[in-house]
């Protein structure tokens, strides 16, 4: 519940940068992400002091590494994205976040085998192969291929980005157990808007950002960089957080996908259209390869006999343990 919570509120992302086409990725990225820097202060401001203490160098890397990342280079390629390919074309391959997160996380403890989860993928692999023959079957005279191809590259470089962040911070929240959700949620988004406002004063000071127009409506992107911040950014990274810590990384990299159909269903809104068949048939594909990945984490790996399943429930211990205990 948790990872489908924290996807309906971030697959609202992909809708702003179609909202506020009269903006950079780069400003897009800095005023999401100094409004969250914002909203994280404000929650850690009665225990800032005392949580600043516990933290040690390694921390500050990882907090580093996980804003941009996860945010920062993150945000900014989505947005290219959905600027020169639509949103469809970029939702769906994120949507790809469940293949490559499994195939990362595949070793860790509480995945499955690879082979069980080999059908599941495919299924996944041909739903995205669905939406790209789509997006340039119907690429129309506003966006050319040249214009999607670069809209492609930058999708995939976000998928790149989020994949590596989704398991390295599973993984830290694992060994760290210090740390609540709701706190490692609030720092994250306080180191993000600290590089966030470093990025815009440089940004400010090269003219590369923040130029005046009268085709740019500063009060809509103010409310929604506010808006996501709070939703997406917030709500979202602590639910996240609170799922990551309850079910294996390859599971995880499932549910990543719930983000990739709320932003379908908001794209087709905001289009005032349904899906075309081939987009119909991803969604479907996706669907179907999602449930069977889920499917397949209930059961004990196929290698283990009982007796051996019984032990292998008993190692680890933390979060990642009660998780094999409660689906035992």
């Amino acid at each position: 519940m948790c990872g489908l919570l924290a996807g309906a509120l971030w697959g609202m992302v992909f809708i702003v940068p179609e909202l506020l086409g009269a903006f950079s990725p780069l400003e897009m990225a800095v005023g999401r992400y100094v409004a969250y820097g914002a909203f994280a202060f404000g929650l850690l401001l009665p225990r800032l002091k005392t949580l600043f203490a516990t933290l040690v160098p390694t921390d500050y890397t990882a907090l580093l590494r996980h804003a941009m990342a996860g945010n920062i280079v993150y945000y900014m390629l989505l947005a290219l994205g959905v600027k020169y390919a639509g949103v469809a074309p970029t939702s769906l391959i994120i949507g790809m976040l469940p293949v490559l997160v499994t195939l990362l996380g595949c070793k860790d403890h509480g995945a499955v085998p690879l082979r069980r989860l080999a059908l599941p993928l495919l299924l996944v692999g041909a739903g995205i192969a669905c939406i790209n023959i789509d997006t340039f079957a119907h690429a129309g005279p506003a966006r050319g291929a040249g214009s999607i191809a670069l809209g492609v590259l930058a999708a995939s470089g976000a998928l790149l980005c989020w994949s590596w962040y989704a398991l390295d911070n599973a993984r830290y929240l694992k060994r760290n157990p210090q740390f609540s959700s709701a706190q490692w949620s609030a720092l994250y988004g306080l180191a993000t808007g600290v590089i966030a406002l470093l990025i815009g004063l440089a940004a400010w000071l090269f003219g590369a950002a923040w130029t005046p127009s009268p085709s740019r409506d500063w009060s809509l992107f103010w409310t929604c960089n506010l808006v996501i911040a709070l939703g997406a950014s917030v709500i979202g990274n602590q639910l996240w957080n609170v799922a990551s810590r309850r079910v294996p990384v390859t599971l995880s990299g499932q549910l990543i996908l719930f983000e990739t159909l709320f932003a379908l269903l908001y794209g087709f809104l905001y289009r005032g259209q349904g899906p075309r068949p081939l987009e119909l048939a991803a969604i479907a594909l996706l669907v179907a390869g999602v449930a069977w990945a889920v499917r397949a984490h209930a059961g004990p790996p196929d290698d283990l006999s009982p007796e051996a399943h019984d032990a292998h429930l008993g190692e680890g211990d933390g979060v990642a343990g009660a998780a094999h205990r409660h689906q035992a």
